[in-house]
């Protein structure tokens, strides 16, 4: 795949050209999802005519691959597009450039008819567990519902199939005939999980689906989730700011700034020998339950840039201690400075003597 480096882009009357001869590239056999170059803009500014004068960037040229089985944990501040990143994968927002290939499938242009049939492939996992579900249907409406409308099972053998499912995430059979706001917020999500686990999906995105929730219960839907994927051989794409649960979850780790990657790698990796920053300044916010442990906390200044009007250069050399005059005039191009671990950072090109 493409990196960042190979990108042509040039300004040419306010719009951005990119190269996008990785498109005729071929998909890899081995991912179930491959991300490459996705970019989301939503319009902000329109002219009488009804043409984009200033647009929001919230996803820029982000690249990544997803095998079967594996969990990618997407981390980053508050509005720095993992959202709208796992929306635009799903197709709830129309990317505005770059390709998704989905199990062997190109969907970046598919309509919602021709989505229809990866509907029960890909499904997602919300952060708030009640505004998420209809207040007005039972449990098990709520669950037999997609198994109706996509076949799944045959009808006189929903009840059974929504009974098991319930069960397999931890909900009691009696909860059937009750309503969401009976329930507490963990089995809310309980309620969540078995929802997306009623078509039988390969791909499950969790946006964020433990940060409502108390630590106690966080411990026991994350739990859930591994089991469930062992047991159904799932595939999560799992989005959170909470760093310790991405430990714990991911196999790999995507670093999110104002929409763009920064780094990207294996767990191990990244939490052993963070490359960018702003990763290093992330982890060392990460509370150490040792009193005697003295923190070397990294204090970035000044807060995150407007999306919509973003810094010229890195991104991110408004906030970062080691920032270059370079830093502020060129963008970094995103490399793999290690076997599978990639950055974008000047920095680095310096230490590694990259040219």
């Amino acid at each position: 795949m493409k990196t960042k480096e190979n990108l042509n882009l040039q300004s040419e009357d306010m719009e951005i050209k990119v190269d996008e001869s990785y498109k005729s590239e071929p998909f890899d056999p081995d991912a179930l999802l491959e991300v490459r170059h996705l970019r989301k803009c939503f319009p902000i500014k329109k002219s009488f005519t009804g043409k984009v004068l200033q647009e929001l960037v919230a996803v820029d040229d982000v690249s990544f691959k997803l095998k079967a089985g594996e969990t990618i944990g997407i981390v980053g501040e508050s509005g720095c597009g993992k959202t709208t990143l796992g929306r635009t994968i799903l197709k709830l927002h129309e990317p505005s450039g770059g390709q998704i290939i989905f199990d062997g499938e190109d969907v970046t242009n598919y309509n919602t008819k021709d989505m229809r049939h990866n509907r029960t492939k890909m499904q997602i996992i919300f952060q708030d567990p009640y505004s998420s579900l209809p207040p007005r249907s039972t449990v098990g409406d709520i669950l037999s519902e997609p198994v109706l409308v996509h076949n799944i099972v045959p009808k006189e053998q929903v009840k059974e199939y929504v009974l098991d499912l319930m069960e397999k995430c931890g909900l009691r059979d009696y909860y059937f005939e009750r309503y969401p706001h009976e329930f507490s917020g963990g089995q809310r999500q309980r309620i969540c999980i078995a929802r997306a686990l009623s078509v039988n999906p390969k791909l499950v995105i969790c946006d964020e689906p433990v940060s409502a929730l108390d630590v106690s219960i966080q411990a026991q839907i994350i739990n859930l989730l591994k089991d469930l994927q062992k047991k159904l051989n799932l595939t999560y794409l799992f989005i959170s700011h909470d760093l310790s649960v991405v430990k714990f979850i991911s196999d790999r780790i995507g670093v999110m700034y104002l929409g763009s990657m920064v780094e990207f790698g294996n767990k191990k990796d990244i939490f052993s020998n963070p490359l960018h920053p702003y990763t290093k300044a992330l982890f060392s916010a990460i509370p150490n339950p040792n009193p005697d442990v003295k923190m070397n906390r990294i204090v970035l200044n000044g807060d995150i840039p407007s999306p919509a009007n973003p810094p010229k250069g890195c991104r991110f050399h408004t906030r970062c201690p080691n920032a270059t005059e370079r830093c502020a005039k060129e963008a970094p191009c995103y490399r793999e400075y290690e076997p599978e671990h990639f950055a974008a950072c000047h920095l680095l090109e310096e230490k590694y003597g990259v040219k």
